[in-house]
Order: structure tokens, then sequence, then C-alpha cells
């Protein structure tokens, strides 16, 4: 394909785990990034960031737009001297809307555009990359992949550790996520699980994320029993009591709902995008989100 000097990345956010499926599953959201790149001749990073994280992100080396770029080019190579970048931002951070993954699915897919690489052709390496830099594939592969995707890692494995595959949602899912007004730790919340777990709650869980794989594609009508947990959510009420508070309300007045990865933002998975009038949404902004169904999108200058 050449190797053009300018590109546009488009990354879609995600919500991850989804209840039971911690670490294995992912849905793509339309709520979207925007990554403008343009290779220099001359060394040098130059970086300008609006919309979520402006004033707060780095603007230079270490911004992990620039650094997933620099790890993509370590596996494609033909890395541009320099570099000028844009980023429009939608995706809130630290709200458990996957913007770290989308900020890494679009320098990744940037950097192989312009290596002269397919990103369409180059997936497998982009997947490597994305989700080596998150340490599990689930954010990663729904913002690469759009839809609904299994993930999973081999330990050991000599050549892909990361593996994904993306499935169709059902049409009569409507998510609306409901945007806590704080911020939660990924690295805090995790700190949070125990290192063992009863047996009857892990057989339970392991029940669960399979018939979400049924449930998210086939017959939602089995969304709210897919969507219970007993792996994670219980563990890490602590760091976001308001938002495991929102899920049980939504879930007594008959929404399936999960937080959505680590918090604090509450995934309700309805089948209309419409919420009951009964729910307390004090500290938490409304936003119907359809589902993604392409995944990162590229568009050479």
């Amino acid at each position: 394909m050449g190797r053009p000097t300018e590109v546009r990345v488009r990354v879609p956010a995600s919500s991850a785990n989804l209840g039971p499926g911690f670490d294995s599953l992912g849905l793509a959201l339309g709520l979207y990034d925007e990554i403008e790149v343009t290779a220099l001749p001359s060394a040098g990073v130059h970086v300008e960031v609006t919309g979520e994280g402006a004033g707060q992100v780095p603007c230079d080396e270490s911004h992990l737009v620039v650094h997933a770029m620099r790890t993509a080019w370590a596996a494609f190579g033909d890395a541009p001297a320099g570099l000028r970048m844009r980023c429009r931002n939608a995706i809130p951070h630290s709200r458990g809307l996957g913007s770290s993954a989308a900020a890494a699915v679009g320098g990744a897919v940037a950097a192989a555009v312009l290596a002269g690489r397919d990103p369409s052709l180059e997936r497998e390496t982009l997947l490597q990359v994305t989700a080596g830099m998150e340490g599990h594939a689930d954010n990663a592969a729904a913002s690469l992949l759009g839809g609904f995707v299994v993930a999973w890692e081999q330990p050991g494995n000599t050549s892909a550790r990361f593996h994904a595959v993306r499935l169709d949602v059902h049409d009569g899912i409507r998510p609306v996520a409901l945007v806590a007004g704080v911020e939660s730790s990924t690295k805090t919340t995790r700190g949070l699980l125990p290192e063992f777990v009863p047996l009857v709650d892990a057989a339970f869980t392991g029940s669960r994320t399979a018939l979400s794989v049924l449930a998210f594609t086939r017959q939602p009508e089995l969304l709210m029993a897919a969507t219970e947990d007993r792996l994670h959510q219980g563990y890490r009420r602590p760091a976001y009591p308001d938002s495991a508070d929102l899920v049980d309300s939504l879930r007594a007045h008959g929404v399936p709902a999960t937080i959505s990865g680590a918090g604090p933002t509450v995934l309700a998975l309805t089948a209309d995008g419409t919420l009951p009038d009964a729910l307390d949404l004090h500290g938490f902004s409304i936003l119907p989100l359809p589902v993604d169904t392409t995944g990162a999108q590229v568009e050479i200058a």
C-alpha cells in the first residue's frame, strides 16, 4: 500500500468483563477517539490533545499513543524520523471504557499504516502489540475488531500469546453507559482481588461466561443470568460503592447491568436504550451508546 506520510485513525471505546468474563469478554462501543499522525523528516515529537485528557496527559514522547507507535514499529520497522500528532479524545479516562486500550490500538494502527502495512492484514501483530501493552486482550481486541469479542491468553506460546474471536452482537441489545463523575485505577481495583476464590464461585462464573456468548449474540433475553458474576465485582465493591449500588438497582428493576471494566462506569444492557424512571443517577452521566461493529478505522491523507 506504499508508505503514506499522514494517517487518521478512529478508535472505539470498549467495555470489558461484561460481568463474569474477567479479562476475556469485551464489547466495542460507539464513542470514539480520533488520532491524526504526520510523519516528519526530522527528529522530534509534537503532540496536541483536545477533549478528554487535555492538559493532563503528556504531550511528548511519553504520550501513550506515541509509546504504542514505538512499540508497533519495533515489530514493523520503518519508523519515521519525527512525528506530529493531534488527538481528539471523546473516551473518558480512568472510567472503565477502555481509553488506554483505544490509545494503544490507535497508535499501533497508525504506525502500521506509516510503515506501509495494511492494518487489515496485520491484525495478529496489532493484537499482540496492543494486548501486550495492556496485559490482557479484552479491551484491545474490542477496539481493534469491533463487536463482541472473546479473548484469551496462551501462556508459554512461542508465537502468538494473545488471541481473540469477534462475534456479531444481537440487534436487540442497546447499551447505555452510566459514566461516573469520579475516576478509578485499574491497578487499585485489581489489588482488591483475592488470589483464590471458592470452587463453587469459579464454577458459577464459568457457566455465566459461557452463557454470555449465547446471550450477546443470539438470545439477549438471557442477559440477566449471563451477566451474573462471583469472581471480581463483589471484591471490588469498596472501590466504587455507588456504582455497585447502581448495578444492584438496575438489576432489581429488570435491566441487566455490570461494572464496565475496572469501573466506575456502569453498563446497562437495555433492549431499547431507555432506563427505569425510579433510578437514583446522581453522580452519573447517561450516555446511550450503539455497539460499534467495525473497530479501528483508517483514513489515509
